[in-house]
């Protein structure tokens, strides 16, 4: 098929490779798909690297109804700017970018003028309500696209985009708290708990039961502690982010907290959280949620990173066996991140 470009001559249409869902509960397809075509006000992505999130786990499990379908996942998309769509001007061709969770906002909701852009009445979602980066190619809207550093290499930079950035927002949740434990150790904690020490912050990592690697690992990131999380802390909390999507965990991280202290929930899916006594909650401890991103978030986190300097651990996936990632993933087979390789060019 031979289509007509902007300027008058014809080109040939161009298929590219995109692990596709098309009904949740059933594995990724390897699909040859025509290639996305910038919009106004958007950019065409080369896909170098994407990160596999617990959130794309969420939505091919079913846990998030909502996709649309047929839908290409991932929303920790780095890659190389290919194209640039009519009035798109932020970025040049060749510039590397990250394509984050917050697709799009529509900026005149009463969230989005005031500052939370992150809860947007009609906020759009990469990999979600968009098509993301488990394919070649990407489209995006520039100005929600992060501008990035050569270093670190696409694929240790991908989980920042989301674990690194989710992770931040709910360490902005705990104000200035000087003990801070991480409840789950996952993608999102061995990011944050780098931060967390570079702020010079008590991090205490709390893991399942004989979890010793997951433990060890933590120690060697930044964490003073690292323990059982049936057990708890040896001491008091001023705040807790759980990041396992595990409800029966908010009454234990309740009961962490010394008064006035802070339990953040950082998934976008959790568990249903089981009855507690109030006395658990009394003393002006508080339970927050985080939803989503904004901007801001992610402009402070790659401001910060380099001066920590973070450092991800990356198990790495050729493109094709997302599926393999997504299942290593559930099963918790690695630490740190799972990342999809997706070009061998500009890595």
């Amino acid at each position: 098929m031979v289509l007509g470009a902007a300027d008058g001559t014809a080109r040939h249409t161009v298929n590219v490779r995109a692990m596709v869902l098309t009904r949740q509960r059933e594995p990724l397809e390897l699909r040859d798909v025509p290639e996305p075509e910038p919009g106004p006000g958007q950019v065409s992505v080369r896909v170098l690297a994407c990160g596999v999130c617990r959130t794309d786990l969420h939505i091919v499990d079913g846990d998030l109804t909502e996709p649309k379908l047929p839908l290409v996942l991932g929303h920790q998309v780095v890659g190389e700017v290919a194209g640039l769509g009519e009035g798109a001007e932020r970025f040049e061709v060749g510039e590397r970018v990250g394509i984050p969770w917050l697709a799009w906002a529509d900026g005149t909701c009463r969230y989005c003028r005031s500052d939370r852009e992150n809860l947007c009445e009609h906020g759009r979602f990469t990999g979600y309500d968009v098509d993301g980066g488990y394919a070649d190619l990407a489209v995006a809207d520039e100005r929600f696209c992060h501008p990035l550093p050569s270093e670190p290499d696409p694929l240790h930079m991908a989980p920042i985009l989301c674990a690194g950035l989710i992770g931040y927002r709910a360490l902005r949740m705990c104000g200035d708290a000087e003990r801070v434990g991480l409840y789950g150790f996952g993608s999102s904690a061995h990011i944050i708990c780098q931060v967390a020490a570079h702020r010079g912050q008590r991090v205490f990592a709390l893991t399942r039961p004989g979890d010793d690697e997951g433990q060890a690992f933590a120690r060697e990131l930044g964490a003073e502690w690292a323990g059982d999380s049936e057990a708890g802390p040896p001491e008091p909390l001023d705040a807790v982010i759980i990041f396992a999507p595990v409800g029966a965990l908010v009454p234990a991280a309740l009961r962490a907290l010394a008064p006035g202290g802070v339990a953040v929930c950082a998934g976008i899916h959790m568990s249903d959280i089981p009855s507690f006594p109030y006395e658990i909650l009394w003393g002006e401890r508080q339970i927050r949620s985080v939803a989503n991103l904004t901007r801001l978030d992610g402009a402070e986190l790659l401001d910060i990173a380099p001066q920590v300097p973070v450092r991800t651990e990356v198990s790495v996936y050729p493109l094709e066996r997302a599926n393999e990632a997504l299942d290593d993933l559930r099963a918790g087979r690695f630490r740190g991140s799972a990342v999809l390789k997706v070009r061998d060019e500009g890595l």
